[in-house]
């Protein structure tokens, strides 16, 4: 009984979704009402407040379950890229409904939306590249982290915005090439500057030693 009135229920949020997306291909998202979106998927508005708080709710709810669904399947340190490609995917087959949420949406919404989840993502795939390279500082591997996801997300905004001309493939690629040098360039220049340490300390003793 509970997986059917589950299953019912997620029917509902996708009609609504599907609805939004519509209506988003169309027009600015505050210039979207939610009788407006019930309308389109034939409910009456009250419905819309069963499943959620908002219009911004339902546009969460959205890319949280056909965007970063995508990166969620895909959370080994290899695999991580197949699931960003899925995503650059996605942002192209909902070209419009993305741009018109990047132009009605602040900044900040639109990183509540995505961060948690990127942060976990990258975070994993960080760890586990700096743990081949011998990098074991949580400090940096949270800098890395925090480094590597902004500047994914701007360069997601750029392609969606046709400011990069280059391929989904072409830009995963790269930036899995700077993830690694950046993750192994931290964790060698982590290990000289341990040796160095080491050397300086050694030479003191010998300096001692010679008194």
């Amino acid at each position: 009984m509970k997986n059917k009135s589950y299953e019912s229920s997620h029917a509902t949020k996708q009609a609504i979704c599907a609805a939004l997306k519509e209506l988003m291909a169309q027009k600015p998202l505050e210039r979207i009402t939610v009788s407006e979106i019930m309308d389109r998927c034939g409910m009456v508005r009250q419905h819309f407040y069963y499943h959620f708080e908002d219009i911004y709710d339902l546009v969460r709810w959205m890319f949280q379950e056909e965007a970063v669904s995508l990166l969620k399947r895909q959370e080994g340190a290899l695999l991580w890229q197949e699931g960003l490609l899925q995503l650059f995917q996605y942002l192209q087959e909902n070209r419009a409904v993305c741009l018109c949420a990047l132009h009605s949406l602040s900044r900040t919404h639109l990183k509540h939306f995505f961060h948690t989840d990127l942060y976990a993502i990258v975070g994993r795939t960080v760890a586990a590249i700096a743990g081949e390279a011998g990098c074991t500082d949580e400090d940096e591997l949270e800098l890395l982290t925090h480094f590597a996801i902004l500047s994914l997300a701007a360069v997601m905004e750029s392609w969606l915005l046709g400011e990069i001309d280059r391929t989904p493939e072409e830009l995963i690629a790269f930036a899995g090439r700077i993830l690694r040098n950046q993750v192994r360039g931290a964790a060698a220049a982590r290990q000289e500057e341990e040796a160095g340490g080491c050397l300086s300390g050694f030479a003191l003793d010998n300096r001692a030693g010679a008194r």
